[in-house]
Parts: structure tokens; sequence; C-alpha cells
């Protein structure tokens, strides 16, 4: 099935594959480990026939991922592939990673900043009755650069998602589901029990059909969504420019100094 890392955990349950992030120790940050496993799940999903559905979750009951492992970057590690199939996977292998298999995002926690990415990337959701949402990343100096910016305005009302993105403020489990951000909210202890009972209503349809329809409401040619690759490109444009900027680094550097920013935009 591709490289194994035991950063990822990936079990066939009947037709469904279970992909688990498997980091709990780092509230399931996505590092390059978790990018390898996840996106050559999902590839091993595309390619057999017997798998009609993928779930996706975090270890343990308390993040379903904290978004990209600072720590892993701070050392140097790259999270993105510059060349070969993994390239066009984005962000933990997911974002960008388009699949006629319908994916179903199990929040079992906490899913800021890149954990809400790959929650807007999945076409289901089950969350937590404990999961947090948000794109923070403007409290920081930063952007959400992995879908985020332009996938947030299209599944909210646009002023709704207008004021997530520039405050950086959370939405709880319960705000989630008003909004219709996901499709069910579910006690903590239940929700991987959830979204398989949703995959296997999935299942249970003709697979063909249930995959032409996905790739028909996405806008789906031979793994891509045409639609997105302006957006893409714009959002990697602003995204390189303000991590240019001193504020990029005063964001980090006042939450590691426990500290509040003083921004100077520039």
């Amino acid at each position: 099935m591709g490289e194994q890392t035991e950063a990822v955990l990936v079990e066939q349950r009947g037709n469904t594959l279970l992909v688990t992030i498997n980091r709990p120790e780092a509230r399931n940050a996505i590092n390059r480990d978790v990018t390898v496993g996840i996106g050559d799940a999902l590839e091993h999903a595309e390619k057999q026939v017997d798998i009609r559905t993928v779930v996706l979750t975090g270890a343990g009951d308390k993040s379903f991922c904290a978004g990209a492992d600072l720590k892993a970057l701070a050392r140097g590690e790259s999270l993105l592939f510059d060349e070969g199939p993994r390239a066009a996977w984005g962000f933990a292998g997911y974002v960008s990673h388009h699949i006629s298999k319908p994916t179903i995002a199990a929040v079992n926690g906490t899913a800021l900043g890149g954990g809400t990415e790959l929650v807007l990337a999945s076409d289901l959701v089950v969350a937590a009755d404990t999961a947090v949402f948000g794109l923070p990343e403007v409290k920081r100096g930063l952007v959400a650069g992995a879908g985020g910016l332009f996938r947030l305005p299209a599944q909210l009302p646009p002023k709704v998602a207008m004021q997530l993105l520039v405050t950086g403020d959370p939405l709880t489990a319960r705000e989630a589901l008003d909004l219709h951000l996901v499709n069910s909210v579910v006690p903590a202890d239940q929700v991987l029990t959830a979204a398989l009972e949703l995959a296997e209503r999935i299942n249970a349809n003709a697979p063909l059909a249930v995959q032409a329809s996905k790739r028909v409401a996405q806008g789906m040619i031979g793994g891509a969504i045409p639609a997105e690759a302006d957006s893409w490109a714009l959002s990697a444009d602003e995204r390189t420019l303000v991590r240019s900027s001193n504020d990029a680094k005063e964001g980090p550097r006042a939450f590691a100094e426990k500290r509040e920013p003083v921004w100077t935009g520039t």
C-alpha cells in the first residue's frame, strides 16, 4: 500500500478504509511521516475496488489534528513534497488529494488551523461534542494556506466565514452544526462509531454511481478540481508574501514567549 509509517494507522473495515493520525502526544500534528501515511492511504483507497469510503480520524480523545507540527518545521523538516506524485496532494497528503471515494472526517477533538482545513477538504464530517474548529492563523501573523481561505467562504455564509477568517475566533461543535459545517454531532465516545455507520450507509449503494455522483458534484476531472486552481495559486502567493513579513516572525515569537504580539504591519 505504499510506505507505512507509525504516525498513521491504516485499517480496512469491510468496505471502509479507516485512517488514523497516530501522534496523540503531539495533538496529532502533521509532520512528513503523517503526510506520507495519509497520502498513500488515499491512493490505496482509490485503486482498491473493495474500498468504497475513507474515514479519517485522530488518535486519543483530545485532538483531531492541531495542524502543522511547528517543532518539525523549526527543525527544518518540510511537510510537503516538491516533486513526484505526492507533490500534488497538498497539506497532510490530503487537502488537494482528490479521490472518487467519499471521505468522512471523524473529528474526535480539537481541529484548529490545519485541522479545520482537513475538515473542509472532507466530503462529510461527524464531530464529537467536544470538537472545536477555527482558523486562528491571523492571531500568529500567518494565513491559512491549506485551502481554508477559499473553502471556508464556499462552505459557510460569506459574512460568517469572513468574521471567522479575520478574527481567528473558534467555533464549537454545536455552532459548526448550526452552520452546516459538519453533518452531525455526537458524544465524544461515539464519534468513530457514528462515522463508520455513515460510511456503511454509503457502502450499501452502488459504488460506481456514488463515485460518479461525487465527481460531478465537485467538478472533479482526472483527479483534479480545475475550478480550484486559481484559488490555490492566489492562496500560495499571499501565503508566501505574509510569511516573509516581520509580523510572521513576531507572532510565533510572542506565542513562545507567552506575551501579546506587537504588530507592525510590515
